[in-house]
């Protein structure tokens, strides 16, 4: 008699999986969008500043909604929560420093590369979670999965060999997608670790990495030497400017949200593996948009660094049911 309702219950819990994992497909694939023109069409080199002050705009928003949910609790709900608690700060440092570098690296590897070879700079997501899940968990990976990754790897590696014949090239910024690949891998598998530290409160978590980062991308701004570009750049008086940069910086919290939220109500391996699908789905746009001409390899290098993460995410699920049936055979016994 209960069936239904279990049914129910996991229909909802399906449809709610669903409309997530959406929701960062089109914000993710937005803020892309937005921060390739804002880090390579306003004519500023200080991709550090635009950063940071996408980081300050969420900050902005977060300490206006946790003011409003107390003055105005029934219209406005947030968690409260202070990110200048001593203990708080001790906690969430760790992984604010990861969401600094994740995000740092991101914009810097978009900076230097086009929006389509982007998704296979990003594609070693994957294969460091594999690795990082063993030196930080202590977690072995079964030889089909490892096969997987070699897979990945040998689609990334066709990739940058087709890249480098074009003249959009950029090893640095290849460099700083693998960096960000690594951040992304090592930012997922804390997260999990660090929501329970804030009560498992997505927004609070939000709000503390954004306000942490905001302070720690001071001082690599001025080791960048971006703040005295930021002073003589012509544009900084002009409304527009500040109306993109506001716009950039909306986007970057609605995208550190989804990404948590992913996290939350999915895990740290399927977080990764829809954002390469989401990615693939980024470079087709991207070609056609800019009205890029790729060759064959290049596109066969994005095809097998899909099928690779296709065929991990199958291999890890179909052990997952395993260890479950086992699991449940041995409380039988």
């Amino acid at each position: 008699m209960y069936q239904p309702l279990e049914k129910e219950n996991l229909c909802t819990k399906y449809i709610r999986i669903a409309v997530v994992v959406a929701a960062y497909w089109v914000i993710s694939i937005l803020t892309v969008f937005v921060n390739k023109a804002l880090l390579s069409g306003l004519k500023l080199d200080a991709p550090l500043f635009v950063t940071w002050f996408q980081v300050l705009t969420s900050s902005t928003i977060c300490f206006t909604m946790s003011m409003l949910s107390k003055r105005y609790p029934r219209a406005v709900s947030f968690p409260e929560g202070n990110p200048f608690d001593r203990e708080t700060f001790r906690k969430v440092l760790p992984l604010s420093i990861l969401f600094t570098a994740m995000i740092a690296t991101n914009n810097l590897c978009l900076k230097y590369v086009s929006v389509a070879f982007y998704y296979v700079g990003r594609s070693l997501t994957t294969v460091f979670n594999v690795l990082l899940t063993y030196v930080l968990l202590g977690q072995n990976t079964s030889p089909k999965a490892c096969l997987c990754c070699v897979m990945i790897v040998a689609g990334f590696w066709i990739g940058v060999d087709q890249e480098s014949l074009t003249e959009s090239f950029s090893l640095i910024g290849t460099v700083f997608g693998v960096l960000g690949s690594l951040s992304l891998s090592l930012y997922s598998i804390h997260t999990k670790r660090t929501l329970q530290h804030v009560n498992q409160e997505v927004w609070l978590l939000s709000y503390y990495n954004n306000v942490y980062s905001a302070v720690l991308f001071i001082p690599l701004m001025l080791i960048n030497g971006e703040v005295q570009k930021v002073a003589n750049y012509e544009h900084l008086f002009e409304g527009w400017f500040w109306g993109v940069m506001t716009i950039g910086g909306v986007c970057g919290f609605a995208i550190g949200f989804v990404t948590t939220l992913q996290i939350k109500v999915t895990s740290p391996l399927t977080h990764n593996i829809s954002g390469t699908a989401k990615a693939c789905a980024q470079t087709v746009i991207a070609t056609s948009w800019y009205q890029e001409t790729k060759s064959f390899l290049w596109w066969t290098s994005n095809v097998v660094v899909l099928l690779g993460s296709a065929f991990y995410t199958r291999v890890k699920q179909l052990e997952m049911d395993q260890t479950h049936r086992e699991q449940m055979n041995s409380q039988k016994v």
